[in-house]
């Protein structure tokens, strides 16, 4: 009997969809587990070998805790919304969701083949109406909520307007915007309608501002920091440039600090622990006040006004070294304050400033730019003006986007000061900076600083706050770099927003009429004027008499104090009770802000899921999935789970106990390299003095030699088809270099290919084999035949049982130190270590001759997470009528591996001739006595007396002589 893996992995998979044998139950008196994966992008080139790693993982864990009695929830879906699918349907006219059941079609094709065990019957999408009716509902939890920092955590929005109503709002503790203005309780009731609606907007978890965002005009959307690479689009390499938008916002700094607490409850990576620390970005300082003095040489309108400038340092201490201040450029006060001289250039630069994202403005140290606004601030203490100018290195969505520059102290303030010739005082005692800035805090004494000389950094900063406080220009802060998150994009397929806008104010539809479901469209792009593709729509108001989407041409546009062509969707309307619709989509990381939560009851109509369910499985137990999302997907959802909390909607603070990143499995590329002024392509070794460039070539036409198909590849590249092949031993030889595995590398190995030729078991061994979990390594085709061959063996193994045949000591022996070290790598992770220490059992059994049940069917159940199919097959020829997934994991019995003898080697003058077992518990003179009785002794001695018999017991025995 062969090992036919093809017909024994189709076997299986079919068995276990039609028997539904990994459905997890929500009533259950097993102890729960719940092992989670990041679900996935389903984009058009599907999955290759890489990205089936961390499932591997998790799905020998997920195996390995069935067979310890857990009843566990292994779900899987699809992130499905996202930018292809819409750019494919710009190029195509392709509806969005059309492309994207295809491509989740040929996704569940792969996961299917590789043998997860995954619950299908709990499977989201998060662009399925059903599934986002969900991410809707707690859209508007946000918006209904405030965040008092009296009881520190968020609230219902009805409180807040009873307060209001009680005593105004000047004795609230809440998190909200900056420029809320003080009223009484007689204000509030003496509002209008739309002024409280607009005031409660400035409290409300979820708002509209304006705001800075990265706006691609190529892409016709907003894009988040971690969409921009180097300056572009990640998608499309399009310009991205700096712009103020009317956008919806995520008041995340309400959970600045918890966020950061949470992390120490929380097993998670360090470094990733780490990144989401820098990212919130906590900072203890100051909040300074800088009074802009009055210039008439502004324009007009600002003459009259008053301007303050607010900055955050961490460096109070500082402040007599304060010889100028810098602005983001795209400060809201830079054109106010500008002089009419400076005008022009300071345009100029703002303008070049905005193409740049802020990634790459904070990432070029090098480079020193700026302009002098003409304007001047005056010291708070010493009332001299100092010097107000922009430069890039400034972000406005840093502190306050203002900073007071102290050359001495601040090395980029240094370098921005030498560079424009402005002065730089030295405010440290006895420390020269001729050269560059002085940043030690631990040795830092002021001097010529006032009331501040002779203090050290500690006093001097609690000196400082408290003069500050005293004259009103500043008090003690702890700052974030955390900054409101954007949840505005300018999309079609994504989450529609259950907004709709009366008297220019955001209304919330009603929970029962939700899921508010994407209209269709004819053009997926931006309308002629500058709307986001829902604009395109022509069934796109509310009805709030009959609680439906209608014509637009039902609705009345009337003119608002303020509006503007790039905000027709805040327009209200006043014609029949009908509004419009918000015209913006919500961003890509809204579904997966709580998709873990969902799948506890993603059939529940009713809720996002019931009490009992999010009462049985409480939280994640084990996530796996890539550090690329450490400040993205990893920290919205935890705040939304902080938030959920909050409400009682979710029994946990924190959703994952435990996260794993799994590594990368990179891709070997290929390389021609083809000559920079002809059509010239020489092999690898002919390249040196050449002037040549390389190209990447499809690894599918290299072979196991490096060996390109040049047919092949003129076929692929026809631009090469009349080219010169310079070849070395009448071979084209490819270079190799290790890469990300990328569809643009075309160093892509396609895991279909691989489980036809060696079937999905030697896949999943192999990448498991590859190196341990976290770490990055290359992918090499070849070496998974060892891995293959290793199985055939396992194979073999079987047929050779015997009934009734007793395992001997060496079996149990093999079997049970199998079982330990299997056992402390799966709970350790170290999974690559547990496939060699099956190997060496294998090898040991088969040299053993074993025949027994007894040792051959616990080993079927240890490999069962990782190579499922072939142990379901072995299985069931033992006997068996019930899956192997719910057999009890083998017990370790330590008995089986105490050394009852010990092998000694026996040599004659140092020389070892043959070896001995004797019991260990053997005496020293029983020992010799032994030996010098065996035959091969009296051989070797050949009648002599030896000088001396050396016995170390336990160790060896030599004979001198």
């Amino acid at each position: 009997m062969d090992y036919n893996f093809r017909e024994i992995e189709a076997k299986w998979q079919k068995y276990w969809a039609e028997n539904q044998t990994f459905k997890a139950s929500n009533n259950s008196d097993k102890p729960k587990y719940y092992v989670l994966d990041m679900f996935p992008y389903p984009s058009g080139a599907g999955l290759h070998v890489g990205h089936p790693l961390g499932y591997i993982a998790s799905d020998i864990y997920a195996r390995y805790k069935r067979h310890n009695g857990f009843n566990v929830l292994h779900p899987m879906g699809y992130d499905s919304f996202g930018l292809p699918a819409e750019q494919y349907a710009i190029q195509t006219g392709q509806h969005p969701a059309i492309t994207t059941e295809a491509n989740i079609k040929r996704y569940r094709e792969q996961l299917d083949q590789l043998g997860f065990s995954f619950d299908w019957s709990r499977e989201v999408r998060t662009s399925d109406p059903k599934y986002y009716k969900w991410t809707q509902w707690v859209f508007i939890q946000l918006f209904n909520s405030w965040y008092n920092k009296t009881s520190d955590k968020a609230e219902d929005i009805s409180t807040l307007i009873s307060i209001f109503e009680k005593e105004g709002n000047t004795k609230v503790q809440a998190v909200c915007d900056d420029d809320v203005q003080d009223f009484e309780s007689q204000d509030w009731i003496g509002f209008s309608d739309r002024t409280k609606q607009k005031i409660l907007l400035q409290y409300r978890l979820t708002y509209l501002a304006d705001t800075e965002v990265n706006w691609c005009p190529a892409l016709g959307t907003v894009l988040a920091n971690d969409e921009i690479v180097n300056g572009v689009s990640e998608r499309g390499g399009h310009p991205v440039i700096r712009k103020k938008m009317t956008q919806w916002s995520m008041r995340i700094t309400a959970y600045a600090q918890r966020l950061l607490d949470g992390l120490d409850t929380i097993d998670w990576p360090q470094p990733l622990k780490d990144s989401q620390t820098n990212w919130i970005g906590r900072s203890e300082g100051a909040s300074v006040t800088f009074n802009v003095i009055p210039n008439e040489n502004v324009t007009s309108s600002a003459v009259e006004k008053s301007f303050a400038i607010e900055v955050f340092t961490t460096r109070p201490d500082t402040i007599f070294g304060t010889s100028f201040m810098t602005l983001a450029p795209e400060h809201e006060l830079v054109a106010k304050i500008t002089t009419a001289v400076q005008k022009a250039e300071v345009e100029a630069y703002v303008e070049a400033t905005a193409k740049r994202s802020e990634r790459d403005r904070m990432a070029d140290v090098k480079s020193i730019s700026g302009v002098f606004t003409g304007a001047y601030a005056e010291h708070p203490f010493t009332k001299e003006p100092i010097p107000i100018w922009i430069g890039d290195y400034v972000l406005a969505s840093y502190g306050t986007g203002a900073v007071m520059a102290v050359p001495c102290g601040d090395q980029r303030d240094y370098d921005f000061a030498k560079h424009f010739d402005i002065p730089i005082p030295n405010i440290f005692d006895g420390v020269d900076i001729s050269e560059e800035a002085f940043a030690d805090k631990a040795n830092t004494i002021i001097g010529n600083s006032d009331f501040l000389n002779g203090l050290n950094f500690k006093e001097a900063t609690r000196k400082v706050i408290d003069e500050l406080e005293k004259i009103g220009q500043g008090e003690g802060k702890i700052n974030y770099r955390l900054r409101d998150a954007v949840f505005s994009r300018q999309r079609y397929w994504g989450e529609p927003f259950p907004v709709y806008y009366v008297d220019g104010m955001p209304q919330m539809i009603a929970d029962e009429y939700l899921p508010l479901e994407l209209p269709e469209v004819e053009k997926y792009l931006p309308t002629e004027t500058g709307e986001p593709p829902l604009g395109n729509a022509t069934h796109w108001a509310w009805d709030t008499k009959n609680n439906k989407v209608v014509s637009n041409d039902l609705v009345t546009l009337s003119a608002v104090e303020g509006s503007d062509k790039e905000n027709e969707m805040l327009k209200p309307v006043q014609h029949d009770d009908i509004y419009p619709l918000e015209l913006n989509t919500m961003p890509g990381w809204a579904g997966s802000s709580q998709y873990f939560n969902r799948y506890m009851d993603p059939q529940n109509n009713e809720a996002i899921y019931s009490k009992e369910a999010i009462g049985y499985w409480q939280d994640v137990d084990l996530y796996i999935g890539g550090s690329e999302h450490a400040t993205g997907h990893l920290l919205y959802s935890r705040f939304w789970q902080q938030f959920l909390f909050d409400k009682g909607i979710a029994p946990k603070k924190e959703y994952a106990k435990k996260l794993i990143n799994q590594g990368m499995i990179t891709g070997t590329s290929a390389f021609v390299y083809k000559d920079m002024d002809s059509n010239t392509l020489y092999s690898k070794g002919l390249t040196n003095g050449k002037n040549v460039i390389p190209i990447h070539a499809d690894v599918t036409l290299v072979n196991a030699s490096d060996e390109l198909d040049i047919e092949a590849f003129k076929k692929w590249q026809p631009d090469y088809q009349d080219a010169e092949f310079i070849l070395e031993d009448g071979k084209y030889i490819v270079g190799r270099e290790i890469e990300k595995m990328s569809k643009s590398k075309y160093n892509v190995v396609n895991p279909d290919n691989i489980c036809e030729e060696y079937g999905a078991d030697s896949l999943r061994l192999y990448e498991m084999f590859l190196g341990p979990l976290e770490q990055s390594k290359p992918w090499n085709t070849a070496g998974i035949t060892g891995v293959h061959s290793f199985l055939k063996k396992l194979w073999k193994l079987y047929l050779s049982i015997e009934d009734g045949a007793e395992p001997t000591a060496d079996n149990l022996k093999t079997l049970h130190k199998t079982i330990k070290k299997v056992e402390e790598d799966i709970e350790n992770f170290s999974f690559n270590t547990s496939v060699s220490t099956f190997m060496i059992c294998v090898n040991e059994l088969t040299a053993q001759k074993c025949k027994s049940k007894a040792i051959l069917e616990p080993l079927a159940i240890l490999v069962s997470p990782y190579a499922p199919h072939i142990a379901e097959e072995l299985w069931e020829k033992l006997g068996h009528q019930e899956s192997i997934s719910t057999a009890a994991f083998p017990k370790f019995d330590e008995k089986h591996l105490v050394e009852n003898s010990k092998e000694y080697p026996i040599s004659f003058n140092g020389k070892m001739r043959f070896k001995l077992e004797l019991p260990l518990d053997m005496g020293k003179d029983e020992i010799e006595a032994v030996v010098m009785a065996h035959e091969k002794t009296q051989a070797q001695l050949n009648g002599r007396e030896p000088k001396k018999v050396i016995v170390v017991p336990g160790k060896i025995v030599n004979i001198v002589g």
